[in-house]
């Protein structure tokens, strides 16, 4: 079953994916172009990167970026957009929960709606805790579960509609607890992201930093 859900799931985002348009837009998320903005740029790992528009904004930004994703649709438009914009852009189709990085090999880690099924978000979380490097940090963006009151009015702001797959401050708290909290709130948010993130929501944001 596990194995049916994944292809279902991989089978959504090349459809999302295949269009000559940009599902959510060319520009970064805000929270993470203000976020990474503050850091020195040295190595980053996208997990869920998409369409690549996170990944090419901290390439411009001098990072050295590594994007992975599902589907074979989002990297074709993510070197589109890193060539557009002259940078190189490291892209791995495959789930990250099966690809293997070493330990403590990344500056920074940036997950922006990385929604993945519920079972193995938490895996994810404390395997991705292992590859970032001491003085590293998290940067995360992603639909809480109050989400879901925003979807009744409103079905093109998007986020997934299962309850398990969305976010709390406790998850985070627990998924992350090696982590030094910097910041963790649920903050009600207005999203111009292309056509599939366009409205109000509710979003969990979480800065955190590895001190060991």
């Amino acid at each position: 079953m596990e194995k049916q859900s994944e292809l279902k799931y991989k089978e959504f985002w090349n459809e999302r994916y295949q269009d000559s348009g940009f599902a959510y837009g060319k520009e970064p998320n805000l929270f993470f172009k203000e976020q990474v903005q503050k850091l020195k740029p040295e190595t980053m790992l996208l997990p869920a990167d998409g369409e690549g528009r996170n990944g090419v904004f901290a390439a411009k930004l001098g990072w050295n970026v590594t994007a992975t994703d599902l589907s074979i649709e989002g990297k074709n438009k993510a070197q589109k957009l890193a060539n557009e914009s002259g940078v190189p852009l490291k892209y791995i189709v495959g789930d990250i929960q099966n690809l293997e990085f070493p330990k403590e090999s990344f500056d920074a880690i940036a997950l922006v709606y990385a929604h993945f099924s519920a079972w193995k978000i938490s895996i994810i979380h404390q395997k991705l805790t292992t590859l970032l490097k001491p003085g590293g940090y998290i940067i995360f963006e992603a639909f809480s579960k109050n989400h879901l009151d925003y979807q009744k009015d409103n079905q093109k702001i998007g986020g997934p509609k299962d309850i398990d797959m969305l976010f709390s401050i406790e998850q985070i708290q627990q998924d992350f607890a090696g982590l030094e909290i910097q910041v963790l709130e649920e903050k009600e948010v207005f999203l111009n992201e292309g056509a599939c993130h366009n409205g109000k929501g509710s979003v969990i944001r979480f800065i955190g930093k590895k001190i060991s």
